[in-house]
């Protein structure tokens, strides 16, 4: 469940997406992204993440600090609660061109047009600067209009030990909550017309919900306020794998359906090429 810039293997996949009105940002959502990574390439690697927004910046990118356990907390949470799925519905201020900047284990360059990223690899430490397929970049600048791309560069000593990405930003549809979920481990452009293994707990969360709602999430004592300001209280979701194949494509949820509890309602969500 992941775009890699090389070979690579990714097991035990949690994503979750938040929808939240935060007192000084505003309604935003919030992405959480954790895996195994396994490194198959004899040099660096990078996964590559499509994020909903317009603008990103380093400011958007919460350190977990010693909360590197969140995102297992929410899938213990929501695990209590759930059963795996059977199924899926399917359906079809200016910053410069490229931000790089360091985050746990990444480097990570953040880009509005994915073809600006090949000139801005000079700034990553050769130890982790991945060779880029161009056709793998045209297909996000084809498939992702409006969408901001993030290359999670990293080497073989630091796959195993990263912690999770959390991150937020204002969304281009608030109303509904995705989560990228693309998948193509050999460096190209992903098949759209594959179906995929899938090894992956997706989580949701909405600060609207009933107070009945979802399963609650049990957080250390000493977490950080400001980081705990972007974590829900509780969550819902489901796990897909134990040999379960999926269309390609991200996972998508409507905040209607998700306040009604319907996770039959999650949607395998594919681009369309501009």
């Amino acid at each position: 469940m992941c775009i890699s810039t090389g070979e690579a293997a990714f097991s035990g996949t949690i994503v979750y997406c938040g929808r939240q009105h935060h007192p000084v940002h505003g309604l935003i959502h919030v992405l959480g992204y954790q895996n195994t990574a396994v490194n198959l390439t004899d040099g660096p690697n990078a996964m590559l993440l499509h994020l909903p927004t317009r603008q990103l910046t380093p400011r958007h990118f919460l350190s977990a600090g010693r909360a590197d356990d969140v995102l297992h907390r929410m899938v213990a949470a929501a695990g209590s609660a759930v059963a795996a799925a059977d199924d899926i519905a399917w359906m079809s201020a200016e910053p410069p061109p490229v931000q790089v900047f360091d985050h746990d284990v990444y480097t990570v360059l953040l880009a509005a047009d994915p073809t600006a990223v090949p000139a801005a690899l000079g700034q990553v430490a050769p130890h982790r600067r991945p060779d880029l397929d161009p056709d793998l970049l045209r297909f996000y600048a084809d498939h992702f209009p409006d969408h901001t791309i993030a290359v999670c560069c990293f080497d073989n000593a630091d796959a195993q030990r990263a912690k999770p990405l959390l991150l937020w930003y204002s969304p281009l549809d608030p109303d509904r909550l995705t989560v990228p979920a693309l998948d193509s481990h050999t460096g190209v452009a992903p098949d759209l017309d594959a179906t995929v293994p899938v090894d992956h707990w997706v989580l949701f969360s909405t600060d609207q919900a009933p107070s009945d709602w979802g399963a609650p999430v049990v957080y250390p004592g000493d977490m950080r306020h400001s980081l705990r300001g972007f974590l829900p209280a509780t969550v819902v979701g489901r796990h897909y794998g134990r040999g379960q194949t999926l269309p390609n494509g991200d996972f998508a949820i409507s905040h209607r359906d998700l306040l009604a509890g319907d996770l039959d309602r999650v949607e395998r969500l594919q681009p369309t090429r501009r």
